[in-house]
C-alpha cells in the first residue's frame, strides 16, 4: 500500500526551479491517533537504486513536474532530511506551481512511499527505510499540520526588485 506524508518544508523559487525538503528526519508527527517519525537514512536505498521517482502536483500522476530519470528532479539526503531540487516545466501545471510558490500560496510538500523497515513501540511508528515513489507539491493541506512554506525569488532572476525581496510565509496552525 502506498502511503503519503507531508512535513515542514522550506520551498524556494530560483527562476523556474523549486528547491526545499520533502521530508524531515526526527520530527514527530501525529496522523489521527498515530505518532510517526522518519529516521536519518530512510530514503538511502531508494536514492541509490536509481529508480525513477516523480515530482507531482497533489499526488496526481497526470500533473508531472519532473522526474529523476530525465534529470529534471534531483533528490538527496542530508542531516536535515530529504532535499529536492527540480526544474519546472513550461506547462500549465508548472506555471501554476511557480505562480503559487512566488505568492506563498502553496500548502507544503508531501511524498508517496511504501514502508520497507519500520518499528512500532509505545505508539510511535519509526520509519527506518522506505521505498520512495514520488514527492508532491501540495496546493492546500498536506497530511501534517504546522507546515511552513517559504517562497523566495532571487533579485538576479527578477526585474521587479520589490517582488524579489518579498518573503512570504504560510503558517497552518496545528492541532
Amino acid at each position: 500500500m502506498t502511503e503519503r506524508r507531508g512535513y515542514e518544508i522550506e520551498l524556494r523559487t530560483k527562476g523556474r526551479r523549486l528547491e526545499g525538503y520533502a521530508a524531515l528526519y526526527g520530527v514527530e508527527t501525529r496522523i489521527g491517533g498515530m505518532r510517526e517519525v522518519i529516521t536519518a537514512g530512510a530514503f538511502k536505498a531508494s536514492l541509490s537504486q536509481r529508480s525513477d521517482i516523480l515530482a507531482l502536483v497533489d499526488h496526481d500522476a497526470a500533473r508531472v513536474l519532473a522526474r529523476t530519470r530525465s534529470g529534471s528532479l534531483r533528490l538527496s539526503e542530508d542531516t536535515r532530511g530529504l532535499a529536492f531540487d527540480l526544474d519546472l516545466p513550461d506547462t500549465q501545471a508548472g506555471r501554476d506551481v511557480l505562480a503559487l510558490a512566488e505568492r506563498g500560496d502553496l500548502g507544503g510538500m508531501s511524498f508517496g512511499f511504501k514502508a520497507v523497515d519500520e518499528a512500532n513501540e509505545n505508539g510511535l511508528r519509526e520509519l527506518r527505510a522506505v521505498e520512495l515513489y514520488e514527492i508532491s507539491v501540495v496546493s492546500a493541506w498536506p497530511a501534517y499540520g504546522g507546515t511552513v512554506v517559504n517562497a523566495r525569488s532571487l533579485a538576479a532572476d527578477c526585474p521587479n526588485l520589490a517582488h524579489a525581496a518579498r518573503v512570504l510565509r504560510i503558517l497552518e496552525l496545528g492541532s
